[in-house]
């Protein structure tokens, strides 16, 4: 028998044979990789390519017709997707849609979770505990807020934000459920050339911090300087796979940005 110390990790996230359609179209076709813990990968490929229909089955806002996920070894396919948060899956959106009424800092603690205040019962039988709760909640968005370079703007209302300030409320409020690994649809997605830098450093700093990533972007620069693995998807199938410069310098690749996928 041999020695499970000897044994290679378990990845973090599995994903094999994934297919979804919609009609007769499949918009993810077979897409199978894996993850390790640690790792920042990306997902790039021309519009079309399926690739935001791939997060939507990775968090559970879609299920997938044929295929396996896992997550730290548990198949989660068929899971809702707030028990996919509950055990460590995290998701940014393209374009950010906070609670524009709401302040910065409550933006960011709505995305705590298992809080005894957001039942009846315990406001009644516990009060205490749901205060200590409730700060503790607070201080830590404050601590995420500042991370992300937002604290000064922490009671302005949400929708005043601009739209690289709206990702990195995204950001904060994504790491107070404590994810292990968080999908991001296009951090780079509208926004200017100076938060685009805070933006990849503060996700550079969560990666070190333990966090993994999982990233669709169309700004191939940032997937260089980020992501030491790349899947390239066209017409909802895996095209390539490797390093940036591996798959940047692939003719089929140039093809399917070119020429290939429609929208």
């Amino acid at each position: 028998m041999s020695d499970p110390s000897s044994l290679p990790p378990m990845p973090l996230l599995t994903v094999e044979g994934l297919v979804k359609r919609f009609g007769g179209v499949a918009a993810v076709d077979g897409i199978s990789f894996t993850l390790e813990a640690g790792q920042i990968m990306g997902v790039i490929g021309p519009n079309g390519a399926g690739k935001t229909t791939l997060f939507d089955c990775l968090a559970g806002s879609q299920l997938p017709d044929a295929g396996q996920i896992r997550l730290a070894g548990q198949r989660i396919e068929r899971l809702p997707a707030w028990r996919r948060t509950g055990i460590g899956l995290g998701r940014t959106f393209q374009i950010p849609r906070p609670f524009p009424a709401m302040s910065v800092l409550e933006n960011v603690m709505l995305g705590a979770k298992d809080q005894a205040g957001e039942r009846i019962l315990p406001n009644w039988v516990a009060p205490g505990r749901v205060r200590r709760q409730e700060a503790a909640c607070r201080e830590r968005a404050h601590e995420l807020l500042t991370f992300v370079t937002l604290a000064s703007l922490s009671h302005a209302p949400a929708g005043s934000l601009s739209g690289g300030q709206r990702k990195l409320l995204e950001l904060a409020r994504a790491l107070m459920a404590k994810p292990s690994l968080i999908l991001l649809d296009e951090p780079a997605a509208g926004v200017n050339p100076a938060l685009l830098e805070i933006i990849i450093e503060r996700l550079l700093a969560m990666n070190r911090a333990g966090t993994t990533l999982l990233l669709i972007e169309h700004n191939i620069d940032m997937v260089a300087r980020l992501c030491r693995h790349v899947l390239v998807m066209a017409n909802g199938r895996p095209l390539a796979a490797g390093t940036p410069e591996n798959v940047t310098s692939d003719p089929r690749v140039a093809e399917a940005y070119l020429g290939g996928a429609v929208a």
